[in-house]
């Protein structure tokens, strides 16, 4: 997160923080591996670290793809905006570090599955499918959405095809699923299962914090058919298209 931020004082612009931050997994995933060697068992650690790079890989180079050449992203324009004293300091405070530490905390799974000393049994591999079902909601939302605005015949018109006729937010659902999966590596032992606050932090930051209610107050002022496509779809669980009343 140091290097994103020296980025940022670099180029002015604070959005590479999102692009760090599923580097930043990957980065800690890859330091619990090298000090989990004589303690954890070989596969689960081989287990628990490919599933997070594979993942925080795939997110940062999508969200590197999305954001090349862009300005700044209006969330942390409105955020430094309210900085007390120097912009970089509070933008140090309230965007780096802020978001190291919960990425640690919401990391603590993998790092408690890669000292594990006993391989993966029934409940870790329940845990790598449903990691993989949360991937393919996240990578396939995401590629759904790339196409949808690379067409110029979609501007300014909602999204609402393929896995975005079942949720508004298939790809934040996705990164749910992908936590609760990492979780579950790590369940098969007691202080395994006293980790099962970072997939709830996730999941709640989606659902109620920076992702998802963030995300809604823009489109809802800037997307017409917007209020349509919210009386219709699932704000997260994917559920069939509920009926017009009337219909």
């Amino acid at each position: 997160m140091l290097i994103a931020f020296a980025v940022g004082l670099r180029t002015g612009r604070h959005r590479g923080v999102d692009v760090a931050w599923g580097l930043a997994f990957g980065a800690m995933a890859l330091t619990g591996y090298a000090c989990s060697a004589g303690h954890g068992d070989p596969g689960r650690r081989l287990l628990a670290t490919v599933l997070v790079l594979v993942w925080g890989l795939r997110l940062s180079a999508h969200i590197w793809w999305r954001s090349r050449g862009a300005d700044e992203d209006p969330r942390y324009d409105r955020m430094l905006s309210r900085a007390p004293g120097s912009r970089d300091a509070y933008a140090l405070r309230t965007v780096y570090l802020l978001q190291a530490a919960i990425a640690w905390f919401v990391s603590l799974p993998v790092q408690v599955a890669q000292q594990l000393p006993h391989p993966p049994g029934p409940l870790a591999w329940t845990g790598a499918g449903l990691w993989a079902v949360g991937l393919f909601f996240e990578a396939v939302g995401d590629a759904q959405l790339t196409r949808f605005k690379a067409d110029p015949a979609n501007r300014g018109t909602v999204m609402d095809r393929g896995l975005w006729r079942y949720t508004r937010h298939p790809n934040y659902f996705g990164d749910a699923c992908v936590w609760w999966g990492l979780f579950l590596l790590a369940a098969g032992s007691p202080i395994g299962w006293a980790t099962v606050l970072s997939p709830l932090v996730m999941t709640y930051l989606l659902v109620n914090g920076s992702g998802k209610p963030m995300l809604e107050r823009q489109l809802s002022s800037t997307k017409p058919g917007w209020a349509e496509y919210v009386a219709r779809t699932s704000g997260f669980v994917p559920l069939p298209p509920r009926r017009h009343r009337g219909a």
